[in-house]
């Protein structure tokens, strides 16, 4: 069991983020702060005065884990990472989503130094993200004044191209004048690109001096523009560590072999950003390869071959002595190049650093959280075992059952299906190994026989071609489920027996049964020809872990409907008549916001409509006629 008071009093006074986990494991809520230690224990001190969202919050955290970082700047930009991968209930939530800023020098024959909040991969040099988009306002503006920099998007400058205002005020050089040479000009960018780079004292001593300079002289607004200069430079002169300034994907693999079990902990980097960090026990008992090379030559090789994506880089802090061989084998089962690397310098071995520190201080408490989730899944396993007990009991009373849980985890899979009013009716399933989501393992269908809405008859064509592909050969559907959880009564549980029993199989199914608030109460399943209700009340973790799969399987189920009816919904009858294409398509809803009105604008035989049809965008007098003869042509076949 996680001991909370124990593991507070083992927190660390240094930055970082902290992650609050319920009883399943999941993260409730993901905060960031200058010293852990005071932080966190600050939640589990008196209630008094606490808000009661805070007092509701506290009441589910059953463990904590958290991640060291450099500085309180580096915590604010991982906590928005994470809040952005698991979106906890706890957290506000941003609908626009809006990422932190960036500096771009653009790559042009002539670059410009500008803000930006989205990465691309457009040969441009990126620094940052900064959290102080103010300071990152002032920097550009500095450095374009400072160095004269071009500051339009033009980049091509014919004889008579017009300097703009800033040329005429002395805050750009005037490249498009044709009076500076393209070696002056990078010459200057060069200077900009080493302030970025983090040599900034000499900047900043030259600010210092124009403001003492301007101050002197009483210029009391021209010292305070530089002053405000310096403390932009100093805030974004702090080296974001938790961000690589280029795109790529990567993971950072620390092994860290502790007296009692051997681990390995993957920091993961996707689109240059660290989102998270999981850890591995390795079973190396009875193992001649105990060394730490050894150890991550074989973890390499064993986790990443089941992974369905592996990134193209793996920084570690010890190469592998089989590096290039183990290089080989990534590369083929990614499908792309994927490099090992141990860096020496610069910003990755910088995250590499933060990473073995954090490690450090993550194996301290290592141990514990280990156990506190294998009781989870033992207390989850034996949930699940006297749902299945007391099903079998039921349906056969002299059935000897085994009188104990034996410790293994259950497969289960649970089914939905969504439409809109019958349209674009889809199927989805979803796979849970334990209280763990096997993603690899969730697939979709698109009902094909069903007309209108029919959830049961939806649910049975789901149901049969999934054991059907199992029948046929299909590994991807090869694994038998220990139960089904179905979402819905007792009819979608009849319909679900009826298939299986066709199959032959003997798979238990269950259906979640849901209260006036629409959450699961209890389950239903059949036994004979009664019907019986398992509560749910009492089993705190079965009830979430329900509620975690019904959310799951839902939301999948919507996600592919809605894609499907996007792709359906920009189709329409228009992409049946000759010679209207996107452009005219287009340019027809613009004008005419339906299809409808272009209907009733095509039928009618007012001149006024005829002109209106034709003066659309991209249309044209023939078009418009054949659109007239489309829709009068459906009104005679009507």
């Amino acid at each position: 069991m996680f001991d909370i008071k124990e593991n507070l009093k083992m927190l660390p006074e240094e930055p970082g983020v902290y992650m609050h986990k319920d009883k399943l494991g999941n993260i409730i809520y993901v905060g960031k702060a200058i010293s852990l230690r005071n932080r966190v224990r600050q939640y589990f001190q008196s209630s008094r005065n606490m808000a009661p969202k805070v007092r509701s919050m506290v009441s589910q955290i059953a463990e904590f884990e958290y991640i060291t970082v450099g500085s309180e700047m580096e915590a604010l930009i991982l906590e928005c990472n994470l809040i952005k991968k698991y979106r906890p209930k706890y957290n506000v939530l941003l609908r626009d989503d809006k990422t932190y800023p960036y500096i771009k020098v653009t790559n042009e024959e002539y670059p410009r130094v500008m803000k930006t909040r989205q990465l691309r991969k457009d040969g441009g040099k990126y620094f940052g993200p900064y959290s102080d988009a103010g300071a990152v306002n002032k920097i550009v503006d500095f450095l374009n004044a400072s160095f004269e920099l071009k500051r339009c998007s033009a980049v091509a400058f014919p004889k008579d191209f017009k300097p703009c205002l800033n040329y005429h005020i002395n805050q750009c050089r005037g490249i498009c004048t044709g009076l500076v040479s393209k070696e002056e000009y990078t010459e200057a960018v060069a200077g900009a690109l080493e302030f970025l780079n983090g040599h900034n004292q000499p900047v900043i001593a030259r600010l210092n001096a124009k403001m003492k300079e301007a101050s002197d002289a009483m210029e009391y607004e021209e010292a305070a523009a530089y002053r405000d200069y310096i403390q932009a430079a100093k805030a974004l002169a702090e080296t974001q560590r938790v961000v690589m300034r280029h795109s790529d994907d990567a993971d950072i693999v620390l092994p860290c072999p502790t007296e009692e079990e051997a681990y390995m902990v993957i920091f993961s980097v996707r689109e240059g950003k660290l989102i998270g960090r999981e850890s591995y026990a390795l079973d190396a008992k009875g193992s001649v390869d105990d060394d730490e090379k050894a150890m991550l030559s074989a973890f390499l090789t064993q986790h990443y071959s089941r992974m369905a994506t592996i990134p193209k880089e793996i920084l570690v802090s010890r190469m592998p002595d089989d590096a290039a061989s183990l290089e080989a084998f990534l590369t083929k089962e990614a499908g792309h190049n994927v490099r090992i690397i141990r860096p020496e310098r610069g910003e990755k071995r910088a995250l590499v650093r933060m990473a073995q520190k954090d490690a450090g201080e993550m194996m301290k408490t290592i141990g514990e959280r280990a156990a506190a989730a294998k009781e989870r899944k033992q207390t989850l396993g034996r949930e699940i075992w006297e749902v299945l007990t007391q099903m079998e009991r039921a349906s056969d009373p002299d059935e000897q059952m085994p009188q104990e849980y034996d410790g293994r985890e259950f497969r289960a899979e649970a089914y939905d299906i969504s439409n809109t009013n019958g349209i674009d009716t889809v199927g989805a399933m979803v796979v849970f190994n334990g209280l763990t989501p096997d993603r690899k393992s969730y697939r979709k269908f698109k009902v094909r026989t069903v007309q209108g809405q029919d959830d049961y008859a939806s649910m049975q064509e789901v149901l049969s071609r999934r054991f059907l592909r199992l029948f046929d050969g299909d590994d991807k559907f090869s694994v038998l489920p220990d139960i089904i959880f179905m979402d819905g009564g007792k009819g979608h549980v009849s319909t679900a027996l009826e298939v299986i029993r066709a199959t032959g199989f003997e798979i238990p199914v269950v259906g979640m049964v849901k209260d006036e608030h629409h959450r699961t109460r209890a389950l239903t399943y059949q036994a004979g020809n009664d019907w019986h209700e398992i509560p749910l009340a009492g089993k705190p973790l079965l009830y979430k872990y329900i509620g975690r799969m019904q959310e799951e399987v839902h939301r999948f189920a919507i996600e592919y409907h809605r894609k499907l009816r996007g792709k359906n919904v920009s189709r329409s009858l228009l992409d049946e008549i000759e010679g209207i294409g996107p452009v005219r398509k287009r340019g027809l809803l613009e004008a005419f916001g339906s299809i409808e009105k272009i209907r009733e604008l095509a039928t009618s035989d007012a001149e006024e409509d005829r002109k209106m049809l034709a003066a659309a965008p991209g249309m044209d007098q023939r078009a418009a006629e054949n659109v007239r003869a489309f829709f009068k042509g459906c009104e005679k076949r009507v």
